[in-house]
């Protein structure tokens, strides 16, 4: 083989596949993440496991069915209490007018505990023995007395969005369970009752003896507003004050008035006693002024008149000074007159000022003397009214309590007594059944998802692709016997047999369907650049790489094509007995150089394109020259056959296969379905990958339609191969 042959060869090694493990990104000791499953999966674990399903199915609802037919029947008695909030407390009153509260729901639930109580239950408990009848231990008489009692067959409801209390009780007699819920029912009501009994009566007595206290304020109080009204010698002092205003307001204007009067005859005084004449004419007499002004002034006239005529010594002369001094003397009395009578007024207002001034002082005096004591009077009325006002509201809250004591409220009230039903609540068969049913479908279908998520192997060609990124170029059915290398082997065997019993024959069939299959897989996809050798291994030990390996290279050979099939595994060679061939020398003879690799091969009977290379007997320093020597035996054998076979030993935990992985151009992994955890497989293909080997994909063996979905068909090829004959011909 020319460099020019092997460049192409080396240049494809060297290639990474697209589908290399997950490994090469990431440790290769981790398992590969769990993909998202479909959900067909899903329907595929159902029907693997329907049997098992169905078996534990019908098992629980049998148990469930035949447990509830023999338990004791529990009968359950329901009692309705229907309150109206709308119905008043009380018959007179308050209590007679107010209005139902905006809280149903605390009110209700207060009465289903108000139901529950000791209170209640201890009177029905004493009459109907409620206590022996549900078996509740009582070691103690005196302390069972003493403890509060607690039925564990009642129960008490509320129907949603209503007023109503339900109160069951269940017991094995229905009369019982009847008469024990009308029994509490009554007891519930009689008990509301007693209470309201209780506190009207607790209330009326505290009232009784708060109103002699009551009474004894109240006369002290009216004692003293009596003796308050003596000492003023008034009814009502009040009264008196609104008179000492009204005239103090009419004093205060008196005095003004009279201010104001004084001020006008002040002014009028000023000015008539600074002689002016304009101030004494408009005063109340200058009319009598003004008239001897003017009579003065014609005298004056006149005098000046005859003056300027006559002498002194003249009579006409004297008689008109006669005259004039007459008239003044007479204006001057006058205007002397008007100036006393302006002083009288003016005195006369000042001294009424005065007066005014001091009845003002008196009566404000007085006012407040009174109003001061009408301040202690209306504190002494209003504890006096207050003391009668609220003696009276006592007495008339101690008759309304004793009217409304003895009204039996009727807002709670049973709407529907209980009666002995006839079918019992317990056990209901049916619903039992159900929930047997549901839970054990649940339980069973949980059980087999569950199973299936910890099976960590490898089942199915998508879950290869979805986990490790790798390829299933083929997979072989699982088949009681051994498997014969070849058909052609297997129909020299079944002459030799003589028209044996062939059934055995017709299971081999399908294997050898899918080692052709495998085979075509294979070529195919390297039709551009065909393999020359390929290296089969597996990741332990038992896994059917050798059965692989053999009945590829038959099936290889049985085209006409030169086939080459080397036994690699030299520590558990097993290649020589699939073809019953002796394995007196082979590989191991070669690797140590004692014999040529082309006089050790072996013919299989039947097969002429078939050479086989035993492994030869064991040697430990054979497996430490595989190295070298096996890479020339392979491309030695590369330029005489179409394709070389290489039988390795398991990957996982031996050094050669790493060797004969990089002399190979392809490396083919065998792994057992439902064995073969993938975490080991992924463990392989990361060091083929890290050692640069191409991995051509993987190979399942051992499958059947148990492990998925997948593999459907397998159940197929017996039934198609044991079609009778006369069949046969009418389909051809």
């Amino acid at each position: 083989m020319t460099p020019e042959d092997k460049l192409p060869a080396v240049i494809e090694t060297v290639r990474l596949p697209a589908y290399c493990a997950p490994a090469l990104y990431g440790p290769a000791e981790e398992e590969p993440s769990e993909a998202r499953v479909p959900i067909t999966q899903y329907l595929w674990i159902l029907r693997r496991y329907r049997w098992r399903i169905a078996a534990f199915i019908s098992a629980a609802v049998l148990i469930t069915w035949i447990v509830s037919a023999r338990l004791t029947p529990v009968y359950e008695a329901i009692a309705t209490v229907d309150i109206d909030r709308q119905i008043p407390t009380g018959v007179v009153g308050q209590d007679a007018a107010r209005e139902a509260l905006n809280d149903a729901d605390q009110f209700l639930a207060t009465q289903i505990k108000l139901v529950q109580s000791d209170s209640v239950l201890r009177p029905v408990d004493q009459r109907l023995n409620l206590r022996r009848h549900e078996k509740q231990s009582i070691p103690d008489a005196q302390r069972a007395q003493e403890a509060p009692v607690m039925l564990k067959h009642l129960k008490v409801t509320r129907p949603p969005n209503t007023y109503l209390i339900q109160i069951s009780y269940l017991s094995e007699d229905p009369e019982l369970a009847a008469d024990a819920a009308n029994a509490i029912a009554q007891s519930y009501l009689e008990h509301t009752y007693n209470i309201r009994i209780r506190s009207s009566a607790a209330m009326a007595s505290f009232m009784e003896r708060q109103i002699e206290e009551l009474k004894a304020k109240m006369e002290r109080s009216s004692q003293a507003l009596a003796a308050f009204e003596r000492e003023l010698n008034v009814i009502n002092p009040e009264d008196k004050t609104n008179i000492l205003a009204s005239r103090l307001l009419q004093l205060n204007t008196d005095y003004t008035n009279a201010q104001g009067e004084r001020l006008r005859k002040q002014a009028a005084w000023d000015s008539v006693r600074g002689g002016s004449l304009d101030a004494a004419l408009a005063t109340p007499q200058g009319e009598a002024l003004r008239k001897l002004a003017d009579r003065l002034n014609e005298v004056k006239e006149h005098f000046a008149e005859v003056s300027s005529y006559y002498g002194s010594n003249h009579p006409e002369y004297r008689r008109a000074l006669a005259q004039l001094n007459e008239v003044q003397a007479a204006f001057d009395a006058t205007k002397s007159g008007i100036a006393r009578r302006v002083e009288v007024e003016f005195r006369e207002a000042e001294q009424r000022e005065d007066m005014a001034r001091q009845a003002v002082a008196e009566a404000k005096e007085e006012f407040d003397r009174v109003n001061a004591r009408s301040f202690e009077y209306q504190a002494l009325k209003r504890e006096a009214d207050g003391d009668k006002t609220l003696y009276d509201e006592l007495m008339r809250k101690i008759k309304e309590a004793g009217i409304n004591a003895g009204f039996q409220n009727s807002a709670i009230r049973i709407a529907d007594p209980a009666r002995p039903p006839l079918k019992p609540v317990f056990p209901d068969i049916p619903l039992n059944v159900l929930l047997a049913l549901l839970f054990s479908s649940l339980v069973a279908v949980g059980t087999a998802v569950l199973s299936d998520m910890l099976d960590k192997t490898i089942r199915d060609p998508d879950q290869v692709a979805r986990t490790l990124r790798t390829e299933v170029i083929g997979s072989l059915p699982l088949i009681k016997s051994r498997p014969v290398a070849s058909m052609a082997v297997a129909n020299t065997r079944g002459r030799r047999r003589g028209g044996e019993d062939d059934k055995e024959d017709h299971d081999a069939t399908g294997f050898h369907e899918s080692i052709r299959s495998l085979r075509n897989s294979i070529l195919l996809a390297s039709f551009d650049r065909p393999y020359r050798s390929l290296l089969i291994t597996s990741a332990a030990p038992g896994e059917g790489k050798t059965t692989t390996a053999a009945n590829l290279a038959a099936a290889h050979a049985e085209q006409g094509k030169r086939t080459l099939l080397i036994d690699g595994d030299l520590r558990r060679p097993s290649v020589h007995r699939n073809f019953n061939l002796p394995s007196v020398v082979g590989l191991s003879n070669v690797l140590m150089g004692e014999i040529p690799w082309r006089e050790a091969l072996v013919q299989v009977e039947g097969l002429e394109a078939l050479d086989i290379l035993p492994a030869g007997p064991p040697s430990r320093r054979a497996a430490d020259l595989i190295g070298r020597g096996l890479t020339e035996l392979l491309e030695e054998a590369a330029s005489e056959y179409d394709l070389v076979l290489l039988d390795a030993p398991p990957l996982l935990g031996f050094s050669e296969p790493l060797q004969m992985a990089t002399a190979a151009d392809g490396v083919l992994v065998v792994a057992r379905a439902g064995q073969t955890s993938r975490k080991s497989i992924a463990h392989v293909i990361a060091t083929l990958t890290r050692l640069r080997a191409k991995v051509v994909g993987l190979v399942l063996n051992e499958v059947h339609k148990e492990l998925s979905e997948s593999y459907y068909y397998y159940g197929y090829y017996r039934t198609y191969y044991r079609s009778k004959p006369e069949e046969t011909a009418k389909t051809v």
